[in-house]
């Protein structure tokens, strides 16, 4: 019989209880599609995060705070204030772990921060605020019960994603203030908000390199098409 897939996840960084965490959303869907998640180690220590790819099979990218403008060369005062909290130790990690899991074309599946960290790392951009920049009447920050869906996207035809979960509207949950602006060299656009914004893509080059800014991780338990998200990377792993 063979071996349950191994799925790295990022942790979760909580600064006022000086804490890493995990959503138990992420280990469930993980294990619900037939992987084993395991939480790796916050740090940029290059020849510890080869060491945790080493020992897993694919990794999720998961949500969390604000990017670091910086990382993508945002530099006007009036931008960067619009930002919330930023994790720079994610920031670092992030920075090390992607490329690395690229070079190893170990399957990725990045969510919310998971999708913009991608982009970043890549050499991508953000909006740092979509109600100051980019305002509209779609509700991108949708409130509790949150694996309830608040806008639809559009699922773009001949993608990855159409394939997984069918082409056209999608209704998802949803839950961010930034959004990806340039989109980077080598990832391609899966699906796409009413008002334009970037809610899925994929990078053509990997065997598996997909990334959505909705939260299957909440939704995996009531919604099929979620669920169908994590077991297209866990496959990909076996």
């Amino acid at each position: 019989m063979p071996k349950k897939p191994v799925i790295g996840v990022v942790p979760l960084v909580d600064y006022g209880r000086e804490s890493l965490w995990m959503l138990p959303g992420y280990f469930d869907a993980v294990l619900e599609a037939g992987g084993v998640p395991v939480m790796l180690p916050l740090s940029d220590d290059g020849d510890a995060l080869d060491r945790a790819l080493d020992a897993v099979d694919g990794l999720v990218v998961t949500g969390g705070q604000d990017v670091d403008p910086a990382r993508y060369g945002e530099k006007d005062p009036e931008a960067v204030a619009l930002c919330g909290e930023l994790c720079r130790e994610r920031d670092a990690m992030e920075a090390l772990l992607v490329p690395a899991a690229l070079e190893r074309d170990l399957p990725l599946l990045g969510i919310c921060r998971g999708l913009q960290a991608l982009n970043v790392v890549l050499g991508g951009t953000l909006w740092q605020d979509l109600p100051k920049q980019l305002p509209s009447e779609v509700e991108h920050h949708g409130k509790a019960p949150y694996e309830n869906p608040v806008h639809e996207v559009d699922v773009l035809p001949g993608t990855p994603l159409a394939a997984c979960v069918g082409e056209g509207e999608l209704p998802v949950n949803s839950f961010h203030h930034q959004a990806l602006r340039d989109v980077a060299p080598g990832l391609e656009v899966m699906a796409t908000a009413p008002d334009g914004v970037v809610e899925a893509v994929w990078r053509p080059a990997s065997r598996f390199c997909w990334a959505v800014q909705w939260h299957p991780e909440f939704s995996h338990a009531v919604d099929e098409p979620s669920r169908r998200i994590f077991s297209a990377l866990v496959e990909a792993c076996e």
